[in-house]
Formats: C-alpha cells, structure tokens, sequence
C-alpha cells in the first residue's frame, strides 16, 4: 500500500533504473549529445525551469528523467505532468553522464516540440519582421534573439547553414523556454536559403541585413512592413553572395571604442525598434 503523502506527490510513480543502457536513457543521452530531434522527433532538455516552461507551454512529454538526490523535484513537478508520462528516477553518476550540464539541477526530460513551416511563418509576416540567422554559432546568441524574437512580436526565425541547433540544450535554456513556443524553420527543410530568399521576395517580404558598421543608421530604416532581418555570424557576418539579394542593410550606432555589437544583442535592438515602429505607425 502506498504512503498517502507519496501518493499525493505523485512519486509512487517513479521508476529506479540503474542501467546506462536503458531504452529510454540511451535516448535521453544520445538527444543531448547530438543536439538534435530524436528519431521519434523528441527534443532533450534539462533544468527545474526549462522543464516547468515546457509544461507551461504544453509540450507533450515522453518520459521524465530524476536524480536520486534531487528525488524532491518530482513532489513539485509530477504533479503537473500526464500519468501516462515514463518517469524515473536514476542513481546520481547514471544522471550526470547522460546531460551535458557541469551542474545538472536533477531533472531532464525528452520532449516532442512543435513543428513549424516557412508557410505557417509568411502567413504571420503583418505580425512582425521574420528572423534569418545564418551561420551562427554560439547558443548563447542564438538563445537570445529566440527569445527576443517571441518579446517583440516576431513572426517567426529561420535558421540558415552553418547555425548552432535550436535542438541544443544551451540554446533552450537561452531562450527561456521560447523556442517551446516561437515558430522556428530551419532553412534546410525549406529548400535551403537560396530557396528561402525567394520565396519571401514572392510574397513581397523586404530582405533588410544587419551590419556592424555600414547601412542606414537603425532609427532612420523603415522597419514597420513586412520585413525579414538577416543576422550573420559573430566574425564574418553574412556572406557575400547573400548580402547581394538584400533590399537593404541596417546598421546600430555606438561609440567607434567598440567595434561591434554581439549577435544577440544586434538581433534583440533590431527587434525592439521594428516593434517600436509598429506601435508607432
């Protein structure tokens, strides 16, 4: 007979596995190391907040994932998660070699995250400026202009060649749970960017790029249409062959001591101002 208590907190459902080749935790550490989609389309996250963003977002869950000495966050969060949820509970070395955390807080989870397309983001573009991030490698960064997309009111983000995964763990705990929720495409699955650029310029989308140093000054760009901001890569920006099918390239001014602006900072005042001109205009 369960202990009242136990069962009120739901951890009578969780199950002691001590194999590392355990289906589920194979799953688990593969997602993260790949960072990307399962075979089954299932995402790796971790962390007490990430997890309570992806309920809060309602993802559906395929299995929860405990550490032993961190068995008091199942009380707090099974609770939340649908009895038909895998949970276990794993010894702490099983748990910390399956995430890639220096720190693991004790909770993972495989999630199915939702699935977007370049067609579902043109049809949102009156919504706000479409994100492009194109050979972008730093999660952090990436994270950053995610989340900053879903604050200001993006229609959406389209992840060129060359950029970091949405799918690594570093760039979800960026993004504050954002990419749970904001329409993300990777360019790849839509034909590739080539295919990309012409299908916004059918629909009438202005290709706007963003430079460190040379463009319209921000404030003076028109940024109320529909429009699409390409970010490049932290050292080399956008390529060549791409700036060339841009309508127009934007820069930020700041002092000369700096020489330039992070990604995600650029991306995140690019956004703020397209927004600020909306609400103006």
């Amino acid at each position: 007979m369960k202990h009242g208590s136990e069962t009120a907190s739901g951890t009578h459902r969780l199950r002691r596995v001590d194999g590392r080749h355990n289906s589920l935790v194979k799953e688990l550490r593969q997602a993260f190391a790949h960072a990307e989609r399962t075979d089954e389309g299932d995402c790796a996250i971790e962390g007490v907040r990430i997890v309570e963003e992806a309920i809060r977002s309602g993802l559906r869950f395929k299995a929860v994932f405990f550490k032993e000495s961190a068995q008091s966050l199942a009380k707090r969060l099974l609770p939340q998660i649908g009895a038909n949820v895998d949970t276990l509970l794993l010894p702490d070395k099983l748990f910390d070699g399956a995430v890639p955390s220096e720190t693991p807080q004790g909770v993972a989870a495989l999630v199915r995250l939702k699935e977007f397309s370049l067609e579902s983001v043109l049809e949102r573009v009156q919504v706000g400026p479409i994100m492009v991030v194109v050979g972008l490698q730093d999660p952090g960064n990436l994270g950053t202009i995610l989340r900053s997309a879903e604050a200001f009111g993006s229609a959406g983000a389209v992840l060129g060649e060359g950029t970091v995964s949405p799918f690594n763990s570093k760039v979800i705990r960026a993004s504050a749970g954002s990419v749970f929720r904001f329409p993300v495409v990777v360019a790849k699955a839509a034909g590739g960017m080539e295919s990309v650029c012409a299908k916004l310029k059918e629909r009438g989308v202005r290709l706007i790029a963003t430079s460190s140093h040379k463009g319209t000054a921000l404030d003076q760009a028109k940024l109320a249409g529909a429009s699409a901001i390409f970010v490049g890569s932290e050292g080399a920006g956008l390529a060549r062959g791409l700036i060339a099918q841009m309508d127009e390239t934007v820069a930020i001014p700041h002092t000369q001591q700096v020489e330039s602006l992070n990604a995600g900072v650029a991306g995140s005042i690019v956004l703020y101002e397209a927004a600020r001109q909306r609400r103006s205009g």
